[in-house]
């Protein structure tokens, strides 16, 4: 009975064989295609988080004017900015653009003496992107112009509010002229700002804490995506891919359209693709999403990062810029870091810049370091070789890279040139230096 059951199955297996052969020989088509593409080798697995448009638009500074000269500024992702933005100001319609001279009006005298809030995009947001952060209806005005600022204030003796929305070229001004705020939303506003620090308004927009700011060292133990992720991501396949190693030591894989370079000991690629146009461009909204979507696939993000301008000469590339907290991250060379960059011309990337470092969500230690404020700080710009080039200054953090894949963020005081680049202005105070216990010894002397 046995013996009968075994040769019954060895029966059967051979018929399975027999079968499975003829399907391998004759393809049946239910069976599917083994044509390959390029695309076959795209693996979207999620390295990071996902992001969208929505999020990465926002601006850097929320500057509330108190009236009788006297200004606070409120940071991204801190509590307050959250509630003012997000919770109150987005929900707002602006709408009936009108288009005026900006020379009309002595803007300076306006934030010095009336009660309002200011949106500061220094680097410029066109308005079709701006319409992801607040409800405008600009009709008549093309979607294309790149704005810096939005100053909304009140004049409480006749309980109007006005809006004005400056033009990136310095010329000209959009008011709205229906406005969906009162006078109270301004007081509301501005009441965020009562106890916060004091800025001085200077010439140009310009604003410099009065007092000594105080801010966060960081330190991270990271993870990192490493080489082979990255190229199962941008959709190399490794039967027709070959590594090369370069003198400076860079490790660079390539199927012969396509490169990718690792740099920094592992820590940042620069990735090409030689296929993708670099001719007739499409607009920057497009890019922008087509730029989100891309990283999205392709290494996700690791932290907040808002989309920033980039100069002139480089209007094909799409920049992020990295948030920990309430700072931006600014780059400082040698190490890259603080910011995802991408070429992009008729809907494909040809270009992909970022670092492969992966922050936990949680830093390993924080500290508290005072950033100079008033007179050391006045004196501080008045010595800085390009001082009359600065648009913007603003707490940031530096990168200081240590051992045993660990990170630390430095707190700085940062400035933004007229040509769109960021460079370091103050470092802060020594670690463990408190200006307060300092106050506190010298008035009871």
């Amino acid at each position: 009975m046995i013996e009968r059951v075994k040769t019954g199955l060895l029966i059967f297996l051979v018929a399975l064989s027999l079968i499975q052969t003829y399907f391998l020989a004759y393809r049946m088509p239910w069976l599917g295609t083994t044509t390959r593409t390029d695309q076959d080798y795209v693996n979207t697995e999620l390295l990071g988080q996902s992001s969208n448009v929505e999020q990465v638009i926002f601006p850097e500074e929320l500057i509330l004017h108190l009236g009788n000269d006297e200004h606070t500024i409120i940071y991204p992702h801190t509590q307050f900015y959250e509630l003012i933005l997000r919770q109150r100001l987005a929900s707002r319609e602006f709408k009936g653009f009108q288009v005026l001279p900006a020379y009309d009006i002595n803007w300076d005298e306006l934030r010095r003496q009336h009660k309002g809030i200011e949106l500061s995009f220094t680097a410029g947001i066109s308005m079709e992107l701006l319409k992801k952060l607040l409800k405008l209806n600009t009709e008549g005005i093309e979607d294309s112009k790149q704005i810096t600022s939005i100053y909304i204030y009140a004049l409480e003796e006749t309980e109007e509010v006005q809006a004005y929305f400056f033009d990136q070229n310095g010329a000209i001004v959009y008011r709205a002229l229906h406005v969906d705020l009162t006078v109270k939303d301004i007081g509301d506003y501005i009441g965020f700002g009562q106890f916060l620090p004091r800025y001085q308004f200077v010439a140009n927009q310009l604003y410099i804490a009065n007092e000594h700011i105080q801010a966060t060292e960081y330190v991270y133990h990271y993870d990192v995506f490493t080489s082979e992720q990255m190229q199962r991501s941008l959709f190399f396949d490794s039967s027709t891919t070959r590594a090369i190693v370069n003198r400076s030591g860079s490790q660079i894989y390539t199927d012969g359209k396509r490169g990718l370079k690792v740099e920094q000991n592992g820590l940042w690629i620069n990735y090409t693709n030689s296929v993708a146009s670099q001719t007739n461009s499409v607009p920057e909204s497009e890019n922008v999403y087509l730029a989100v979507d891309f990283v999205n696939q392709h290494g996700g993000w690791d932290s907040k990062y808002q989309l920033v301008q980039t100069p002139a000469r480089e209007q094909r590339y799409v920049r992020f810029r990295k948030y920990i907290e309430q700072y931006p991250v600014i780059d400082i060379s040698p190490f890259n870091y603080g910011y995802i960059q991408l070429g992009l011309q008729q809907g494909s990337v040809f270009e992909y810049d970022r670092s492969l470092i992966k922050l936990p969500y949680i830093s390993e230690s924080k500290d508290i370091r005072w950033l100079y404020g008033g007179e050391q700080l006045r004196n501080q710009i008045e010595a800085y070789p390009r001082a009359e080039e600065i648009i913007s200054i603003y707490p940031a953090l530096k990168v200081v890279p240590l051992q045993d894949e660990t990170i630390e963020f430095s707190p700085i005081w940062a400035v933004m040139l007229r040509d769109g680049s960021e460079e370091m202005l103050m470092d802060a105070m020594p670690s463990g230096f408190n200006p307060e216990s300092v106050k506190g010894i010298n008035s009871e002397g």
